[in-house]
């Protein structure tokens, strides 16, 4: 269906006006973006986009991003004039508030349609990447559009996400940036003076620029956008902020507020709509939407019919497990040396893992060696070359995540996990399951010192909610481990890994670590036992201490626990059987903070800590060990002070 200009004025004014209603009546919103980018994001729905609002999950769809989270108003807009989620009117009036699905920005999973949750200005460019990726390397020919503004640009991810697609030619990626120049505090040219336009081209962007307000022109652009297949492309829209509001469009005062009762009606006045009406959407314009919707449900049945519904199962337990490399008792393993083994294996028999480092595959392991890596214009590998850009990456990583069918995994030194946690966070609001791997896992990185040695980085990935993250005593438990972080589809999973080698421990078990924790060694004498907690690489440490102890005719119980978050998640009854409240003398052995361990602290006198609350040092690593206080001597010798 061919539309005419006046009417894709009357859906971008419709629109318009009910972004208007919503933050009017929640008294709370950010109207200028919503308004300005209507014209833009109507032409794109009603045009170009292939979206079908009764099958919102539909694998063969456009992805469609607005990384201003913000402007959400403009979503529900589209998404109630669409059918998208069946969002009623008395919905939108529910804006903003408590248990609404049109939350204040939008939310992957609370609102059928939202790919990704979006804020954080940036990420949603970064995970638009991310799901064109995903696109590219499926057999599917579908778009990722993403609507983003002067903020995204100027935050730091855009940049390391942009550059990376530019350089992989990534044609399927159709960026809109709504260029306004006004931002909370102003003007734009107040804190940025970049050409945009030049930028992008000099990452490899096909740039198109247009009128974000003459229908033509936006038409235009989006049509060689849309046929643009060797590159990413940027279209840079000039608008106004606030479009239709008489006397607040174009500044600043539009951005982050409600218009006001009295301008509210003189928009509606001057867009030829009742201002004693709110909510009101002509019949003319839900005949458009459904006119749309009907063309790419009829697309979506005949993709659906000729590739399928996308979805790709994880295999059976029982497969995984015979899957992983067995590891004996000989020779001792880095775990960061067994993770990248234990990965290949399970690459073999779990083949929509794909993903990569971060500029550091031959020092965490993590290349999928029978696997090819996706380059310039080729996406038919497994692994990526992320380059130096952490945060990118991880946003990345969501994205093809996101997209569904892929599980996909990014890869650092764990103290730059510092670089990336903006965007775990969001995997963690999203219930994404993306991975995390993290090597070089505390101070025994040894000679780069302080800078390179994570002593706080464990216990603040604990505390974020919805994250499981996993340290692993051995090669073995790495496996299992692995595991857990595949089975677990509810949120992202992190492991941690050792740059130093680590001896293979007895009575590793996979039940156990399923749990988070288990006892790991037991010597049961007559007499009030000694009970370690440690994880990691202390786990070893805290055996020999123990077996030192029971030596001397002591009680003794060594608990790994490779995952906090996972333990504590287990029934009362369970976490009662591995750290019985009966067991009050306690030493707890990390080489992190001691902050969240006291937990299992019963009182001052007969709980002891081995942990590092101080910076590392730049030395061999033996010698850092001793002088911090990792030795299995000094461990035994602090046991000895909550025996008596």
């Amino acid at each position: 269906m061919k539309y005419t200009n006046e009417q894709l004025q009357l859906a971008a004014n419709t629109v318009r006006c009910l972004c208007a209603d919503m933050i009017e009546k929640a008294n709370s919103g950010h109207p200028g973006a919503a308004m300005g980018m209507a014209d833009l994001a109507v032409s794109l729905w009603l045009k170009h986009l292939e979206i079908d609002p009764k099958n919102p999950g539909w694998a063969g769809r456009d992805r469609l991003v607005f990384s201003g989270g913000h402007a959400s108003a403009l979503v529900y807009a589209l998404f109630h004039l669409a059918g998208v989620g069946a969002l009623s009117l008395d919905e939108l009036m529910t804006f903003r508030q408590l248990d609404s699905r049109c939350a204040g920005h939008p939310e992957r999973g609370l609102t059928p349609g939202v790919d990704v949750t979006t804020g954080p200005l940036g990420q949603g460019v970064a995970m638009g990447v991310g799901l064109a990726l995903a696109a590219k390397m499926g057999s599917r020919a579908n778009r990722t559009w993403v609507f983003c503004g002067d903020g995204d640009m100027e935050e730091g991810i855009s940049h390391e996400a942009a550059s990376f697609a530019g350089n992989l030619k990534l044609a399927g990626l159709k960026m809109i940036y709504d260029s306004n120049g006004i931002q909370i505090e102003g003007r734009v040219s107040d804190t940025n003076g970049d050409d945009v336009k030049k930028r992008f081209q000099s990452y490899g962007w096909k740039v198109f620029e247009c009128d974000g307000h003459d229908f033509d022109s936006i038409d235009k652009a989006l049509r060689k956008a849309a046929k643009t297949d060797d590159a990413p492309v940027l279209v840079v829209a000039t608008t106004t902020i606030g479009k239709g509001a008489p006397n607040k469009a174009g500044s600043h005062g539009v951005h982050g507020a409600p218009l006001g009762a009295e301008e509210l009606a003189a928009t509606k006045k001057a867009l030829g709509f009742d201002p004693e009406k709110s909510f009101s959407v002509p019949d003319e314009v839900y005949a458009l939407f459904a006119s749309r919707a009907a063309k790419c449900h009829r697309l979506r049945n005949r993709d659906v019919k000729a590739n399928g519904d996308g979805k790709l199962a994880l295999p059976p337990l029982e497969t995984l497990l015979a899957a992983l490399p067995k590891f004996g008792p000989d020779k001792p393993v880095a775990t960061r040396n067994a993770n990248g083994e234990v990965m290949n294996a399970l690459a073999k028999v779990v083949p929509n893992l794909v993903g990569g480092s971060a500029d550091l595959e031959p020092s965490n392991k993590t290349g999928l060696k029978e696997s090819g890596w996706i380059s310039k214009g080729d996406f038919s590998g497994r692994n990526f070359h992320w380059g130096v850009r952490e945060l990118a990456m991880t946003a990345m990583v969501n994205g093809i995540t996101a997209y569904g069918g892929l599980r996909a995994y990014g890869a650092t030194f764990f103290v730059f996990s510092d670089y990336c946690r903006p965007a775990i966070r969001l995997a963690a609001l999203m219930e994404l399951p993306s991975i995390f791997v993290f090597s070089h896992d505390s101070f025994y990185v040894g000679e780069d010192g302080p800078t390179h040695e994570p002593v706080e980085q464990l216990a603040a990935m604990r505390t974020m909610p919805n994250v499981v993250s996993w340290r692993p005593a051995d090669a073995n438990e790495t496996g299992y481990c692995w595991i857990e972080m595949l089975r677990n589809e509810q949120g992202p999973s992190c492991i941690m890994t050792t740059r130093q080698n680590l001896p293979i421990l007895e009575g590793t078990s996979y039940e156990g670590v399923s749990r988070g924790a288990y006892t790991i060694y037991e010597d049961r004498r007559m007499g009030e036992t000694i009970l370690f907690i440690a994880t990691g690489s202390e786990v070893s440490l805290a055996i020999e201490a123990a077996k030192m102890l029971a030596a001397e005719g002591k009680p003794v119980r060594v608990v790994s626990m490779p995952s906090m978050e996972r333990f504590l998640a287990q029934p009362c009854e369970y976490r009662e059987s591995v750290i019985p409240g009966s067991m009050t003398r306690r030493v707890i052995v990390e080489a992190g903070t001691r902050f969240g361990w006291d937990r299992f602290r019963l009182d001052y006198k007969t709980t002891a800590f081995v942990t590092l609350d101080h910076f590392g040092a730049s030395g061999p690593y033996k010698a850092l060990a001793k002088k911090f206080g990792f030795t299995a001597e000094h461990v035994y010798e602090v046991a000895k002070t909550v025996t008596f």
